[in-house]
């Protein structure tokens, strides 16, 4: 028999999630642990898996539309629950499990026995908005299916109208007349809310300032191009595991850290205590297809080159993929931004509370300069601009913290010495 799948209470206050991709179709045939869709929460990328083998029914969301939390994810019809006592049973069997099944017999019949007590059908998150507008729900007229109360149907009904019934304007009203014609109107979900709020927070709490520098990447770049010969480099990158600068910078700062801790440690919101780590947790935002993503690779003080060559790689195609994992953006201490892959050379990040300095990468540009003869020659010159938690970082520190960083970038075998 048909069986709704309902989307779980996935915990820390998440009421909905937006559907980013369906990893099944309608009537294909699925096992038990496969994958069914992915969704994305404001904290990560959640993947639903199947808890019954079956053929799948009814997708209930499109891609990109908002699933409620104790809503109706998909159906299908589950192998060995062929009524609804069963399916009941199938229930409570699977109450711990990521999802719990429900019949759509059983749901039904316990929305008709809702509806004649006189009680309004409507999911948890929506009952919240009511309360929130101090609307009595129950008197709420619902546009759903058998009457159910969605967000919509509480917000008109607290600004006096109604979802079923069509509003008519007084032809005295006067229409202001509109001179700007928008295209489409688009809501702010998903991991672009995450960044918007944490933006926001980030600029409103902590005092930023900039120090810019600039980086004379030619020996690095020669360094590098030599590595890429190298038969182990050359294995790797035959798996798609290519030698990229970011692991020079990742290297390089981590060097530098250790001796300036204050740049890795994290304040308190009321600025009363201040937290020194020994881990360098060194995140890099990536450009994803849903939105900005900032991994970090753990404990750099510990890898070698090769080492965060492997988890960067790792990081990046996870990220852009839109899959990477809660753990690997929880507990960063320091963010780097490559916004010069892109383009532009000077930039003022916005640091990513409650780290306390960010650094963006400017693109490289071959330019002019002085050599110590006073001749002129073409050299590959970086812009990097850092951003400081001014309460905790003075203008002193952050400019000797970068000019130690600097010079293992531009001099990378001094790196060597400072290795343990």
């Amino acid at each position: 028999m048909n069986i709704d799948f309902i989307l779980p209470d996935i915990g820390e206050g998440i009421v909905e999630c937006e559907l980013v991709e369906w990893l099944v179709k309608e009537g294909e045939t699925v096992t038990e642990d496969q994958p069914i869709a992915d969704v994305m929460t404001d904290k990560a990328l959640v993947q639903i898996p199947a808890m019954h083998s079956g053929v799948i029914g009814k997708l209930f969301y499109k891609q990109g539309e908002i699933a409620k939390v104790h809503a109706p994810l998909f159906s299908m019809i589950a192998d060995g629950v062929n009524s609804v006592e069963s399916a009941d049973e199938f229930v409570e069997d699977n109450t711990a499990a990521v999802m719990k099944p429900v019949s759509s017999e059983v749901l039904e019949e316990k929305e008709k026995q809702t509806n004649t007590k006189g009680k309004a059908v409507a999911s948890p998150a929506v009952r919240r908005v009511a309360r929130e507008l101090s609307v009595n729900i129950n008197e709420v007229p619902g546009s759903g299916k058998k009457g159910r109360v969605y967000k919509e149907d509480v917000v008109s009904f607290e600004q006096g109208g109604n979802t079923v019934a069509v509003q008519v304007q007084s032809p005295s009203a006067r229409i202001e007349p509109s001179y700007v014609e928008a295209i489409y109107t688009e809501e702010i979900k998903g991991i672009k809310a995450v960044m918007a709020k944490a933006m926001v927070n980030s600029v409103s709490t902590i005092p930023h300032f900039t120090y810019c520098e600039e980086i004379d990447m030619t020996e690095l770049i020669s360094l590098r191009k030599e590595l890429k010969e190298a038969t182990i480099v050359k294995a790797m990158a035959k798996q798609g595991i290519k030698l990229t600068m970011m692991p020079f910078f990742m290297k390089a700062m981590s060097l530098a850290l250790k001796e300036f801790p204050v740049i890795n440690s994290q304040v308190n919101d009321d600025c009363t205590e201040l937290t020194y780590f020994n881990d360098h947790n060194i995140g890099m935002a990536v450009d994803s297809k849903v939105g900005l993503l900032v991994p970090n690779v753990k404990q750099v003080q510990n890898k070698s080159i090769l080492d965060l060559v492997t988890e960067i790689s790792r990081l990046t195609s996870d990220a852009r993929s839109g899959r990477v994992q809660a753990a690997d953006l929880k507990g960063g201490t320091i963010t780097i931004s490559n916004i010069g892959a892109i383009g532009g050379t000077v930039a003022t990040p916005i640091i990513n509370k409650p780290e306390a300095a960010i650094v963006a990468l400017g693109k490289l540009q071959t330019l002019p300069r002085f050599n110590e003869q006073g001749i002129v020659e073409a050299r590959s010159i970086m812009q990097v601009s850092w951003s400081g938690d001014h309460r905790i970082i003075d203008g002193g520190s952050i400019a000797r913290f970068c000019n130690l960083w600097k010079s293992f970038l531009e001099k990378p075998s001094s790196m060597l010495v400072h290795m343990s």
